[in-house]
């Protein structure tokens, strides 16, 4: 049996319809199955009023880690003497309220309680003249 390439008009033609479509899929997916990978030590929960996250953080005191809150983008990480390394962020689909928000640390678990941002209407009614 004898196989040949096509000649290099044809091959653009055929190969590139069928990748064009998949962007970055392939790559989003790798990086979507590491993180997930990474992160499998978490849960995640929710209700009316607010957002439940727990972590398996073993090795990490409460005073090595870190909490920050902007918006709806929560990041963990531990500081530079803590004997162990840990980095995470995560993304709530609502605001979070850091003023009404706890966290506790208890045998290793994180357990993150972040309340809900109540959205403001801050709409104005324009008359028509």
């Amino acid at each position: 049996m004898f196989f040949t390439t096509a000649p290099a008009a044809f091959q653009s033609s055929v190969c590139r319809p069928a990748f064009a479509h998949g962007g970055r899929a392939v790559e989003r997916f790798l990086n979507d199955a590491l993180l997930s990978a990474r992160h499998s030590g978490a849960t995640y929960t929710q209700d009316d009023t607010s957002f439940t996250l727990s972590l398996d953080v073993p090795g990490i005191a409460k005073q090595h880690l870190r909490i920050a809150i902007d918006g709806a983008v929560i990041r963990i990480h531990s500081k530079d003497d803590a004997p162990r390394r840990y980095h995470a962020a995560y993304e709530f689909p609502q605001e979070v309220d850091s003023a009404q928000s706890e966290a506790t640390l208890d045998n290793g678990v994180l357990t993150l309680k972040l309340a809900k941002k109540v959205p403001v209407d801050t709409s104005a009614e324009l008359p028509i003249q």
